[in-house]
């Protein structure tokens, strides 16, 4: 996975994104932003944010921005925006999340909802979210992680080398994951349809526990 493999997937995909992946995300979605429990005023940074199917669920008294690295979705989002006059939108912009242009401690809360697999270096990105993170703030992911289930984890490995094609890694391990990020996991729980998604609720700062 490179950036530019990630820019050509999601170019692909601008148009039909909505359609064909909304639906089957959208409750781990609602799910994250009912979790955040915001408080008036608290900055809300959405990492990955797409199209910007999330944004109509935040409240209106926050204050959200969105980065992603497609040119294509943000269009999207954008336009979202615009037409929906989400007054809670602070801005929607092109960034690397992996190097991103904000200062430490930037914002209460810090979402990457199906981005970890998408990303050239998971293990950076987390640093990054802990970084414009507040001390006392917290980093809520979601995403699909490799089946503990022999058969179906196979198989997941065996689509490995479409990641590239594809915009993601179908077969990220769970646990390699969070021995390489030591995210202070204090919550985790199954979303979206079979529960195939993670939904994991961090605490930035020193790492208390491990979620199995």
């Amino acid at each position: 996975m490179n950036i530019d493999s990630i820019k050509s997937a999601y170019r692909r995909y601008a148009r039909v994104y909505d359609a064909l992946f909304g639906p089957i995300f959208h409750p781990a979605r609602k799910l994250i932003v009912q979790s955040l429990n915001a408080r008036p005023g608290d900055r809300v940074l959405e990492v990955g944010v797409g199209t910007g199917l999330s944004l109509p669920l935040y409240r209106d008294d926050a204050r959200v921005v969105g980065i992603d690295i497609s040119t294509e979705m943000l269009d999207k989002a954008r336009q979202r925006v615009r037409e929906r006059s989400l007054s809670q939108v602070e801005a929607v912009l092109e960034m690397d999340a992996e190097h991103m242009d904000f200062p430490d401690n930037s914002f209460d809360k810090v979402v990457a909802m199906y981005v970890v697999s998408v990303v050239p270096d998971p293990a950076r990105l987390v640093d990054e979210m802990r970084r414009v993170c507040k001390p006392s703030g917290e980093i809520y992911i979601v995403n699909h992680f490799r089946s503990r289930n022999p058969l179906i984890g196979a198989s997941e490995g065996l689509m490995s080398p479409l990641s590239k094609l594809a915009g993601f890694r179908p077969d990220m391990d769970l646990d390699q994951f969070l021995e390489s990020t030591q995210l202070n996991v204090v919550e985790a729980c199954r979303a979206n349809l079979f529960g195939y998604w993670k939904v994991l609720r961090c605490r930035n700062g020193v790492k208390e526990s491990m979620v199995a």
